[in-house]
Formats: C-alpha cells, structure tokens, sequence
C-alpha cells in the first residue's frame, strides 16, 4: 500500500511515498481503507518536531480522517467488514495515522458514518468538531452533552469563526439552540461564519468590538470558545456572563496571556483548557457520540457554501497539504487517498 512516512522531524521535506505491507489489526482494533485523510495543525507541529527524537522509528502522519473498515480485530462487535467510519486521533500515541491506504487504530477512535454523510464531511471532523464539543461543554451549570435544545437560552461567542474549530462549534452550538456570536477579522471571514450559522459577527479588530458584543448579549456571553486567550483575555473578560465559561484550546497569537482579574473573579468565570490528547476517553466519547447525532441531523455541512472552504490534495503530495495549513489555509485541508475524491 501507499503510505507517507517520516523517521526525523523537521520540515515538510521529511515526508516521502513509501510502500508498505498494511498491517494486521491486533485485539480491540480495526483496519481501515482511507478515502480521505484531513490535516490540522497539530500533524504538521508534530512532524516538524520540538528537536527531540521522534518517538517511533517511522510515522505515518495526519490524526483524522475516513473510509470503510477493512478488518475487524478479536473482541470488536461494534464494527463490522464494510462499515463506513469517521476516524479520530487515529495517529495518537501510535506509529501510523491516516496518510496511507490503510490504517490500524483502536475501535473506539473509528465511528460508524451515517449512510447519507458524505467523507469530505467526515474527514473534516476529529480534532476540530471534538475540540467544539469539548469547548461547549465544560460550563459550571452543564450542559455536559450536546443535542437540540441542550444550549437554548444560552449565549456563544465563538473567537475565529472562520477556522476549522470555530465553524464546527458554530455549527454544533446552533444545533443545541445558542445564539451564537462569532469574532473574525475580515469581511471575507464574516461571510464564511455566516455561512456556518452565526447569528452575528464582530470583527475582533474594531475599536467597539466589546460594545458590539454587550449590545448583541446585554446579560453577557455564557460560553466563549476561544482560540487566542493571548489576544483576547480582556475582550473575553469584559463580555462574558457571571458564572460564563472561557474554553481555549489554543496558543494562537503567543503562549502567555494575561487575564483581567477582577472581571473574571467577580463574575465567577470558569476559565478551561482543553487538549483532546490528554481530555480522557470519557470526553471523546461523548463527543463522537453527539457529533454523530448532529451528523444524522445534518447539521456540519463542508465547503465554501457551508461556511469552511476544502483544498485538496492528492497523497503524494501531503507534503503540499502539511505546508498549507502551517501557512494558514483558510477553510479545511484534505488528502484524497484514493483519488476518487476532492
């Protein structure tokens, strides 16, 4: 099979086509054939590495992606052969992700697809529709799970609307009922987080960009996901509601933040990380429940029309599609691993 692989980190030169056996899957673990495999930035941080040996002799990059399970291992009754999966973390403290023809994960990382969800949506899930998940669900009063009608009532404030993460919480939010605000920088990214849903957007980079969001939200913002605190900390703390909730799952914009301490301490503001990698198998769990429900209800539609963009690129060039997102491709990067896509 054709599989992209690295055995040093550093810049996208060290990803090459190589052919490999695909490999069996062992107890608790399924096979998949790979349509499509999707990029998010934290493929490409790994791949370019921190100066420390990788910690297997070779990798197959990329956490997310879709395609038909191939192969069933001992102990798995929740797949079968020919079952239509979206795939998470696939990559995660294992050699192989979702840039091959075929990979082996942990049954509980691949999640049955709805028939009528087509893999361009489903490759665009993983990272960016669990992190939403898990940003709208850490509030003091709940709700811990996600399903129309779960966030009515309640006030979003998504910060980069236009990202991948920001147009599925836009998403995900509007289908649990929240009115939902989203901050962008551009009139062509107000376009894309309308597109998603957004009931209103605010360019973050107005002088009155508080003002606008006090007046959208006079009792203030319940859940605010957040994906540069740096930037944003003291918009955050001026708009959000007493006992709101500030979720940031990202060190956009720098890796120190100040936080305005006595609007959030007087507000009884919950201020929580999130990584997926370290969350807990509880929380994705959860989320790709949910997300599944959302998708059977047809609620994260992909593409331009729908508010995020796709570039595609063919396998062969992943190294292409690594260097796109590390360059801030607006929208979704894609990799048609079998050519039938895109």
């Amino acid at each position: 099979m054709r599989s992209i692989v690295y055995s040093r980190t550093g810049t996208s030169s060290v990803l090459s086509l190589a052919d490999r056996e695909p490999a069996a899957p062992g107890p608790g673990e399924v096979r998949v054939r790979v349509t499509v495999s999707g990029v998010n930035p934290t493929d490409w941080k790994a791949r370019a590495g921190s100066g420390q040996k990788p910690a297997f002799d070779e990798i197959v990059p990329n956490q997310d992606g879709a395609g038909v399970v191939d192969a069933v291992g001992d102990g798995v009754t929740q797949l079968s052969v020919g079952d239509r999966v979206w795939l998470y973390l696939a990559q995660h403290q294992r050699p192989t992700g979702t840039a091959q023809e075929y990979t082996v994960l942990p049954a509980e990382r691949a999640v049955t697809l709805p028939d009528a969800v087509g893999f361009d949506v489903a490759a665009s899930l993983g990272v960016p529709a669990m992190t939403a998940h898990r940003a709208l669900t850490v509030h003091e009063s709940g709700p811990a799970r996600l399903s129309p009608g779960s966030l009515d009532g309640r006030v979003v404030l998504v910060a980069g609307g236009a990202g991948a993460v920001g147009h599925a919480a836009i998403q995900l939010a509007v289908w649990a009922g929240a009115t939902v605000i989203a901050t962008i920088s551009s009139d062509e990214k107000a376009a894309l987080a309308k597109a998603a849903g957004a009931h209103h957007v605010v360019n973050y980079r107005q002088a009155d960009a508080v003002a606008q969001i006090s007046a959208l939200a006079p009792d203030g913002v319940d859940h605010i996901v957040e994906v540069s605190l740096t930037q944003n900390a003291e918009l955050d703390g001026r708009v959000v509601a007493n006992h709101g909730s500030i979720a940031y799952y990202a060190d956009n914009g720098g890796d120190q933040a100040t936080i305005p301490v006595r609007p959030t301490f007087a507000k009884n503001v919950r201020l929580q990380g999130l990584l997926l990698y370290t969350v807990g198998q509880e929380a994705l769990s959860a989320a790709a429940e949910d997300i599944t429900a959302a998708l059977r209800d047809g609620a994260l539609p992909v593409g331009e029309a729908a508010g995020l963009p796709l570039t595609w690129f063919p396998l062969h060039d992943t190294a292409a599609a690594h260097d796109a997102v590390e360059q801030g491709a607006v929208g979704k990067v894609l990799i048609d691993v079998t050519g039938d896509n895109g």
